[in-house]
């Protein structure tokens, strides 16, 4: 046999094509960048605009990993493409945009990856699917019983090894363990209270929820559920730590001016003061939680600050002036050199980026 020519390597190549397109359906949809680099007009630190000024774009919630291990796309959630909310990829450096799967009834703050990278769990109505980032057809993995509905936000463990999927029926509410490693689901916790704030615990099998005013710890099947002993006021944005061995939460009282983070040891009951801060309304920590980026509800400084553990100081790096601040979502990067935040201070909701590696040490996932 001669050697290849041209043409057939052409030929190979189109079948190939042709095969791969037939294996995973019709291929993805893409975008062109949004990106804006902008000065925040308070700071004047540089600031990146992800998403246009057009539609709305939201964030996933953080119990779920949405920014890729290697720093370089997330997920999200945008109405960009008409009246339905769809899942988007975009990669940060470049700001191209790709559709990964739409919906009659996507959950706009639920997108998580797979550990691979590889693959999205999103939620469609009652439906939990899975579909591959690199296009393909969607694949259900649990959907609710007949006289059932989602009641929340799910979230994915940060094994992969399953989901956590909120359910209701009439006063009902419960949380369902939906294994993706083999066909099945297990009821973890019942209640009459309505059930939200689900996130599973890093290297343990077990999760954190919110039932009614107090926060819960269950095992994954159901065996072992407790309330944890938290003696501080009113809670919001509650966050394991990376090792799992610890909760960080904003105890945020309706009467003083300032809110705190607060830490609790679930296996001491140990609760201490993390950092006062300026009226925090939503936070998130970097890989290990030496840094905080948070969310400020006052009106007169509606700023986002960067809160350094050690030293217990703030530095506003941009305005937020988001009309509910506990929106704004803020989160690092895995490799802690980035922050990602959301506001409406535009008048839609969009993505904004911000590189802080001169501000934060880098650290490892």
């Amino acid at each position: 046999m001669g050697p290849t020519t041209r043409r057939e390597l052409l030929l190979l190549a189109a079948a190939a094509t042709a095969s791969k397109q037939a294996s995973f359906g019709a291929p993805i949809r893409g975008f062109p960048s949004e990106l804006k680099k902008l000065l925040d007009p308070a700071t004047e630190f540089p600031i990146i605009r992800l998403t246009s000024l057009d539609c709305n774009s939201s964030l996933p919630s953080a119990a779920s990993r949405f920014i890729a291990k290697r720093n370089n796309f997330l997920l999200y959630s945008s109405d960009r493409s008409g009246s339905k909310t769809a899942i988007y990829r975009v990669e940060i450096k470049s700001g191209e945009n790709t559709i990964i799967a739409e919906g009659a009834a996507i959950e706009p703050r639920f997108a998580g990856l797979t550990p691979d990278d590889h693959h999205c769990l999103y939620a469609d109505g009652e439906s939990l699917l899975t579909v591959p980032l690199q296009g393909g057809k969607a694949r259900e993995l649990y959907r609710s019983p007949e006289g059932w509905h989602r009641a929340g936000i799910p979230a994915v463990t940060e094994d992969g090894i399953g989901a956590l999927w909120p359910e209701q029926k009439d006063q009902t509410f419960r949380i369902r363990f939906v294994s993706l490693l083999k066909s099945g689901a297990t009821t973890v916790a019942d209640s009459p209270e309505p059930i939200a704030d689900l996130a599973a615990r890093p290297r343990r099998a077990g999760l954190l929820y919110r039932k009614g005013k107090e926060l819960w710890l269950a095992s994954f099947d159901g065996q072992q559920k407790y309330r944890l002993r938290i003696a501080a006021p009113p809670f919001l944005s509650p966050l394991w730590s990376a090792d799992g061995r610890t909760i960080l939460y904003l105890s945020r009282p309706e009467a003083p001016a300032l809110s705190e983070i607060r830490e609790f040891t679930p296996d001491t009951n140990e609760d201490k003061l993390v950092a006062k801060t300026s009226q925090f309304a939503a936070f998130g920590r970097n890989a290990d939680a030496s840094v905080f980026v948070g969310a400020s509800g006052s009106k007169a400084s509606p700023y986002l600050f960067l809160l350094v553990r050690a030293v217990k100081r703030e530095l506003a790096i941009a305005e937020h002036k988001a009309a509910d601040p506990t929106t704004v979502m803020p989160v690092f990067s895995p490799n802690s050199q980035r922050v990602f935040f959301e506001t409406d201070r535009d008048g839609h909701r969009c993505l904004y980026s911000m590189v802080v590696d001169k501000l934060v040490e880098e650290t490892e996932p």
